[in-house]
């Protein structure tokens, strides 16, 4: 089954994340099909706009823990050590670049967030040239308290430096009402209102000859591109780092003791020091 559908709907392209079962989560697969379902709707001369959305409850929970924390042995995110960071740089990168296509695509990409987008798949929702979301949706990169570094660096792009912090420095998780505020995503709706809200947009946009959206589109990512490119290399390099420091190995360790559910509520929360190794209260 195809973990990434594509949908010619008139002027519209809708790509659909498509792995419900496990809240659309980032296995080795799903970015290269991504970008594939990207390029074909960009290549399609029928094709104006596309529409990035999630199938089932949610958009996307990010890197499929159970198979790259909770797995037995080393995998394409976790090495054993001494790991290679090159080798590291290398499937990483390769990831998000995959997830930038949506960025660099000729045409406009709106990406419709429902349940949430965390982790990983705020990366991908935040690479949209717009993103829009459910009121009660929720967007947040937890990883950076332990395990983690935002690829894409998307969020202080958006963000600027201050608000960039505010969030990377607690990996908290806010809702679609607050990320609007706050200016990291272009809308937020009343959940019900979402799908109507997407469909009028990409409707409006759809009727723009395809050569005068990517004449804008070109222009706009010029003035950022080459500073977003620098931040990706840095960003990318240290999310692996962060992956296989002492604090990083003793997430995987735990993962591996406790099931990457109760470690992630961990982390979450609080509630376990990395660094030493043992619950706060000990």
């Amino acid at each position: 089954m195809a973990k990434v559908l594509f949908e010619k709907d008139g002027r519209i392209g809708r790509i659909t994340l498509n792995c419900p079962e496990v809240m659309n989560a980032i296995d080795d697969d799903l970015p290269h099909e991504l970008a594939a379902a990207v390029a074909e709707a960009d290549h399609d001369r029928d094709i104006h706009v596309m529409v990035l959305s999630g199938a089932g409850k949610a958009f996307c929970a990010g890197y499929d823990l159970a198979h790259y924390a909770e797995g037995n042995g080393p995998n394409k995110v976790v090495q054993d050590m001494p790991w290679d960071p090159m080798q590291d740089f290398q499937f990483m990168w390769a990831n998000t670049q995959a997830f930038m296509s949506l960025f660099r695509a000729m045409k406009p990409v709106i990406c419709k967030v429902h349940g949430f987008a965390v982790a990983g798949g705020s990366d991908i929702a935040l690479c949209a040239d717009m993103t829009i979301m459910g009121n009660t949706a929720q967007i947040g990169y937890m990883p950076t308290r332990v395990w983690g570094c935002p690829t894409t660096a998307m969020w202080v792009h958006r963000l600027g430096p201050e608000k960039a912090k505010r969030m990377m420095f607690t990996g908290d998780k806010i809702s679609g009402a607050e990320a609007a505020e706050m200016g990291l995503v272009l809308k937020s709706v009343p959940d019900d209102q979402l799908y109507a809200e997407i469909e009028a947009l990409a409707t409006r946009m759809a009727s723009v000859p395809i050569n005068q959206l990517a004449m804008q589109k070109m222009v706009i990512n010029a003035a950022v591109e080459e500073k977003i490119n620098q931040m990706q290399r840095l960003a990318t390099v240290f999310d692996g780092i962060a992956r296989h420091s002492p604090e990083g190995m003793n997430f995987k360790a735990r993962v591996a003791q406790v099931g990457w559910k109760q470690a992630v509520q961990e982390r979450d929360n609080g509630t376990y020091d990395w660094t030493r190794n043992k619950p706060f209260e000990e």
